[in-house]
């Protein structure tokens, strides 16, 4: 059985091939050129309307909720994408975390940023 990527390995793909090869007429070529400050403002605006959406109820709201929280994912691919980190980069740092309580890794995150 092949191995399939899953549709954020898909969508990277998409994304850092944009970054390599712009089109003229595309989105996200232009998030690309606005740089660091212009993709942050997005992914600022996606993480707002993620939480107004949480708070809608019922079906209606859980579907603005789904389309909301794509919309977030995608800037933040096309964040890392920019900034040239990998998604499996992403996903290692996350199955390191698997399994170690929120607070701990915190606190070793503050730990190690007191020893430098």
């Amino acid at each position: 059985m092949a191995h399939e990527q899953t549709i954020l390995a898909r969508l990277m793909a998409v994304v850092e091939e944009r970054k390599r090869n712009p089109p003229q007429r595309s989105y996200t070529t232009t998030l690309f050129s606005g740089g660091v400050a212009k993709i942050g403002a997005k992914i600022t605006e996606e993480a707002a309307e993620v939480v107004e959406a949480a708070a809608e109820a019922g079906q209606p709201g859980r579907e603005h909720l789904i389309r909301e929280a794509a919309d977030l994912v995608y800037h933040l691919l096309v964040m890392l994408a920019h900034r040239d980190v990998r998604l499996p980069e992403v996903e290692a740092e996350l199955a390191r975390r698997l399994g170690i309580s929120g607070l701990d890794e915190k606190a070793a995150r503050k730990e190690s940023s007191d020893d430098s």
